[in-house]
């Protein structure tokens, strides 16, 4: 146990410093990877919210339309002149 302690005092680290070494490498992991997603999630969010009918969109299938129809879970989306498609919000990807 003695050689323990020295060692940790000999190599010139402090006690706590790998926790501390731990803490920085989660907080540059979240500012790397999830921070951005979040935005990203946020910005798509935002652009559904936006969507009203006449917009023009792309699907995640990759089918273009445009919005007929608003309803609170999903929209029409008119793919030709005879053809609508019921979408769920999420599935909407990019307005043109």
């Amino acid at each position: 146990m003695i050689w323990v302690i020295a060692t940790e005092h000999a190599s010139g680290r402090m006690p706590g410093m790998e926790m501390l070494i731990m803490l920085f490498l989660f907080l540059g992991m979240w500012f790397i990877l999830i921070a951005p997603q979040k935005k990203k999630q946020k910005k798509h969010e935002e652009m559904i919210n936006a969507l009203a009918k006449g917009d023009k969109v792309l699907t995640m299938a990759g089918i273009f339309g445009e919005i007929c129809d608003v309803k609170p879970d999903r929209f029409a989306v008119k793919v030709s002149e005879h053809t609508t498609l019921e979408v769920h919000r999420s599935c909407i990807t990019t307005k043109l």
